[in-house]
């Protein structure tokens, strides 16, 4: 009977690390468990794969089970797989009364779904919020409107301090929610109507025997407090569009962000309204439509500058985003904690300006930071210093990379839009590429790694990969 207990004590910890419970794992860190095949294809190492409905989400995996979203049959729906062989366990549609639209090669079904291990979390800009249990009954909903931006919402909900957090930055009114996880009754709700459309993850950042709530969005990143939602400190230095989620260590947090204009011998310069509309207003009526843009980069955004979507810009919108413009910065930081109020002089410890990813959320592995920017070129810098440990080196697998790095026993595993997965060591003081493997389908939802098991959705399949 001693035995019997010593040997369930031992396994309770163990079991508690075999989950993959957000958007990137345990903490949004993207670290996995276990020892993942190297070299993987449908002929290698391969314990099974499913067909599944299109959607770009990650796999949230509790114990034996594994969480996905898609859109199936004009239907938005969650659905739940057997851990061991991908057999559908259940399937729940989303009361949705019409899809939100998406990028053209977007999805209405992007956020990953987030567990506490009692419940699971989906969350649809077309709905709102639906909570469940691991067998697949409702334990509660919560409707909110769908977020004001044509290309969909892909900022997946995290659980913490026993709330589940949403982030809806958009192109007007944004605003970021606190809900009770047991019940959807509403903790908090702050104002981000400052703020444009978002399309990064929450995270919280755990150092010194606190959590802080960090969201990075259009231009700054800022620091909430997780029990009320107020405000703790703001750094600014982002890029007008904030598209990756940030990573953490103990001691530093680092923010990256990177878009069109952002770059200093690159910025998308727009002169001041006064001058723009008396050159440009050809009916005279104040406001600007889209044909009396020139054609150029601002006009390919015309979407963006008209914040509310009526086909006419105003004032305001056309000076607000002449601002984002002007002050949006590309880069990848480092913060330290302890800081209060506007912090960017004084906690930001280190920046890197050049070679930055996209959409890809970077990965922390052997205290080093791997990136990938779009193309194939992959750099990794030291967490501590940002010194250079190489610098847009090739993958020689190129393409766009929407999927975010993990890593697992001394590697790094990056996907390409193509599908094709390379595993880097992150011991070596100089990029080596361990194996390219290709699925031959395209990749845009994040890999998870549990147990040795790598899980990787492609556009219509699930893969598990193990040895």
């Amino acid at each position: 009977m001693k035995s019997a207990l010593l040997l369930l004590a031992f396994a309770i910890p163990c079991l508690a690390e075999s989950n993959w419970p957000q958007f990137r794992g345990a903490g949004g860190l993207g670290v996995g468990t276990g020892k993942p095949p190297v070299v993987f294809s449908v002929e290698k190492n391969m314990k099974w794969q499913v067909e599944v409905p299109h959607g770009h989400s990650s796999p949230c995996i509790w114990q034996d089970k594994v969480a996905l979203t898609g859109l199936d049959g004009g239907k938005l729906v969650t659905f739940c797989l057997n851990r061991a062989d991908g057999r559908e366990l259940w399937r729940v549609a989303a009361p949705a009364e019409k899809i939100e639209g998406a990028h053209r090669i977007g999805s209405p079904a992007a956020p990953t779904c987030c567990t506490d291990g009692e419940h699971l979390i989906a969350y649809f800009g077309s709905y709102g919020v639906l909570a469940y249990d691991w067998n697949g009954k409702e334990l509660w909903r919560k409707p909110l409107p769908v977020p004001v931006v044509e290309f969909g919402t892909s900022a997946s909900p995290i659980i913490a301090d026993g709330k589940v957090i949403i982030v809806a930055d958009q192109d007007v009114k944004g605003y970021m929610i606190a809900l009770d996880v047991k019940t959807g009754a509403e903790a908090w709700r702050v104002d981000r109507s400052d703020f444009r459309r978002g399309f990064s993850t929450p995270f919280v950042w755990k150092h010194d025997g606190i959590e802080e709530l960090i969201v990075c969005g259009s231009l700054w990143t800022r620091s909430y407090d997780l029990k009320d939602g107020r405000q703790r400190w703001s750094a600014t230095g982002m890029s007008r569009v904030s598209n990756t989620s940030p990573i953490a260590t103990e001691s530093l947090l680092f923010v990256c962000g990177w878009n069109v204009g952002g770059d200093e011998d690159d910025r998308v310069e727009m002169e001041p309204h006064a001058s723009f509309l008396a050159a440009q207003d050809a009916d005279k009526d104040g406001l600007l439509s889209e044909s009396e843009f020139p054609d150029g980069p601002v006009r390919s955004r015309f979407t963006i500058v008209d914040a509310d979507k009526d086909g006419k810009v105003t004032q305001a919108e056309y000076e607000a985003m002449r601002g984002m413009f002007a002050n949006a910065v590309n880069q990848l930081c480092a913060i330290k904690p302890g800081g209060s109020g506007d912090i960017t002089a004084t906690h930001v410890v280190w920046s890197q300006t050049k070679h930055l990813p996209y959409v890809f959320t970077p990965v922390i592995a052997n205290g080093r930071i791997f990136t990938v920017k779009g193309g194939g070129l992959t750099s990794a810098y030291d967490a501590t210093s940002g010194s250079p440990v190489f610098q847009a080196e090739r993958l020689d697998a190129s393409g766009e990379y929407y999927a975010s790095a993990v890593s697992a026993d001394g590697r790094v595993y990056v996907a390409s839009q193509r599908g094709v997965i390379s595993v880097l060591d992150a011991t070596s003081d100089k990029l080596r590429v361990l194996a390219r493997n290709d699925l031959k389908a395209p990749v845009f939802a994040s890999p998870a790694i549990v147990d040795g098991v790598i899980y990787i959705r492609s556009d219509k399949h699930l893969y598990a990969f193990g040895e």
